[in-house]
């Protein structure tokens, strides 16, 4: 997957606990590079694991890292540190991209319009809750543009703009709205892929129904006002049960 020539893509894959799905998710980023024609390196994070993720990412070509902090923006930020690429993509190790993907991203790039962006989200299966959900996601991201799933950029702009958000959740939107102001800065768009998907895992949904953020937002509404008022005691512990102690 590497070369000694300059590598045009480094493509982050933060990871805790994945040995189920990170191959699937290697293979789909190994097939978008090799319809993009450019060369790339494949990185993954290891967070926390205490499985074989890093044994099957290395086996499948990619290269590893560790780091044990319980904040993903961290862990993406660590990949992008390790980077030798000129456009970063991030994707998540339990999600796919369609094979298109990177030769997309390349063209948007090189018309100089666009300052990065991300991908519409497409959930591997459906059901009601699902397209609810699959409909919220899409009203959002036409409403404010903050386009995200697949992040998508060159390596010296998310340096400028101190790489991803300092948060433990929400980073995604907190990192789209730095990467849409300093794109408007230098006249360029932040914008998302047309022809391409990001394949989104409901292996939560399958494992805690797909009622499930529906269910979590009526159970823990309380919580979530209290941490509208600075209170984030109940909003944080759901933060850990869902993302950082989810898989073990």
């Amino acid at each position: 997957m590497n070369s000694k020539k300059t590598l045009t893509f480094s493509v982050i894959i933060p990871a805790h606990n994945e040995e189920q799905y990170i191959a699937r998710c290697i293979r789909s980023v190994r097939r978008a590079v090799k319809e993009s024609g450019r060369n790339a390196e494949i990185i993954v994070v290891c967070n926390r694991c205490t499985d074989r993720t890093e044994q099957i990412a290395k086996a499948l070509g990619a290269v590893t890292l560790r780091d044990e902090t319980r904040c993903i923006a961290a862990v993406r930020n660590a990949g992008i540190r390790a980077a030798k690429g000129r456009y970063i993509v991030t994707i998540d190790s339990d999600n796919r991209m369609t094979k298109g993907t990177l030769a997309e991203i390349y063209r948007l790039m090189q018309t100089g319009r666009c300052i990065g962006g991300g991908a519409p989200i497409r959930f591997e299966r459906y059901s009601v809750p699902l397209y609810l959900n699959d409909l919220l996601c899409r009203a959002g991201f036409a409403l404010t543009g903050l386009y995200s799933g697949i992040f998508w950029a060159e390596r010296k702009t998310f340096l400028s703009i101190g790489g991803f958000a300092d948060k433990r959740a929400m980073e995604d939107v907190y990192t789209a709205k730095a990467l849409k102001r300093y794109g408007k800065a230098r006249g360029r768009a932040y914008t998302c892929l047309k022809e391409n998907v990001l394949i989104n895992s409901v292996r939560k949904y399958d494992d805690l129904g797909d009622w499930l953020y529906f269910r979590l937002i009526a159970q823990n509404f309380g919580a979530l006002v209290r941490a509208a008022f600075g209170d984030r005691s109940g909003a944080d512990r759901l933060i850990d049960e869902l993302f950082y102690d989810y898989n073990g």
